[in-house]
């Protein structure tokens, strides 16, 4: 009996340091699809690539054709109505806000659209990411009422105060996530946008052209 314990017991750990390693991690448990697209649209709307990616994973796990009961769509779970406020934000034409209205699972698209609505929910809570993906969970509405009603001001951390389990639950997760791709992805990388940067980024949003 006591080898067979033995036996399970070195099965396990070497089933840990086999998912411990970077490559396996890479391939089964944080892979980075779509990375161009990410890469091009977190640049361009200044906001952090591993954060993109981490909000990609805990919202749709990577699925196109994710949809949610809500009526989340795609790969970064966005509203209909949500993205089309996004392409009124970024002038877009009727033609083009219905275009992509309908093609709203198109990974593009999809990435435009959330990448660019994470850029201003950090822009809005002035760099805060606990705040910022508060909103994105639960409505940046939500979110300046829990600030009012409980006096957080922009530096606030404290996730486990957060008003709802299932946004306590996805900051932590998205923050977990972002921090492993920052580990597995370069690390050199992940530099935070300094808070002072967020008062000019927003009108600079407005004025980039697709």
């Amino acid at each position: 009996m006591l080898k067979k314990f033995l036996k399970i017991g070195a099965a396990l750990v070497a089933i840990y340091f086999f998912i411990s390693l970077p490559a396996v991690q890479k391939k089964f448990l944080y892979p980075f699809p779509y990375r161009t697209t990410v890469e091009n649209y977190s640049a361009r709307w200044q906001v952090d690539k591993f954060l993109t990616i981490a909000v990609m994973k805990v919202e749709s796990n990577f699925s196109e054709a994710a949809h949610s009961q809500s009526g989340a769509v795609g790969l970064m779970q966005i509203m209909p109505e949500t993205a089309a406020w996004i392409a009124y934000q970024l002038e877009e034409t009727p033609e083009e806000i219905a275009c992509d209205i309908k093609n709203l699972h198109e990974p593009e698209t999809n990435i435009r659209y959330g990448t660019w609505y994470l850029a201003e929910l950090e822009d809005e809570f002035n760099g805060n990411d606990v705040l910022a993906l508060a909103a994105y969970n639960a409505g940046r509405g939500n979110v300046r009422e829990w600030m009012t009603k409980n006096h957080w001001d922009k530096n606030f951390s404290d996730v486990d105060k957060i008003p709802y389990a299932e946004t306590r639950h996805y900051v932590k997760s998205v923050l977990h996530c972002r921090e492993k791709y920052a580990k597995l992805y370069g690390t050199n990388d992940l530099v935070s946008t300094p808070i002072a940067l967020h008062e000019l980024r927003f009108a600079r949003l407005k004025n980039l052209s697709l």
